[in-house]
């Protein structure tokens, strides 16, 4: 499948490199990945961009993914003033003060195993569907875990890097 060039990605492939990283940096805070995905430009559809995301993401070390990681505030906690993790965290909007309770103890208990925030792509998850999954996942060995992490981090980037190529104005 093709996707044709847009203002969006047009604008990403002609912007000055420090633009481009600080656009990147917004999608993932890695700058490895960063790093090669700006090293591709120019991209011809947003599909060869995607690929270029997939390709660097699948490359990280344990160090790139931990540094990814950090960029994300934990589920339940978007943080203050930042559009893209509130939207990102919709499904915690109407969730109850319990199973806000709830989530914030599994949040505390799988940073102490893991040594990170729990990652999952949260678009679209109810409070309860991520409160399941931290449950699920917390039993996983970090090498399990590490490639769970890999892939939601590869659906984040995927939603975040569709908004930054579909956008048709300026920031």
């Amino acid at each position: 499948m093709t996707t044709t060039s847009t203002p969006g990605l047009a604008r990403f492939n002609t912007s000055q490199d420090s633009a481009a990283l600080a656009a990147l940096h917004e999608v993932c805070a890695s700058s490895a990945w960063g790093g090669k995905v700006l090293a591709q430009r120019p991209y011809a559809t947003a599909q060869d961009l995607f690929a270029a995301s997939d390709a660097a993401l699948a490359e990280l070390t344990v160090k790139d993914l931990q540094e990814a990681m950090a960029g994300h505030p934990p589920i339940g906690r978007p943080k203050p003033g930042d559009p893209t993790s509130a939207r990102e965290q919709r499904g915690m909007a109407g969730a109850s003060e319990a199973l806000k309770a709830e989530l914030l103890e599994l949040n505390l208990a799988y940073q102490e195993q893991f040594g990170h925030v729990f990652l999952i792509c949260a678009t679209g998850a109810t409070g309860e569907q991520m409160r399941d999954a931290v449950k699920t996942r917390i039993g996983n060995t970090p090498e399990e875990e590490r490639e769970i992490v890999r892939t939601e981090l590869g659906k984040i980037n995927r939603i975040r890097l569709t908004r930054l190529v579909e956008e048709d104005k300026d920031r």
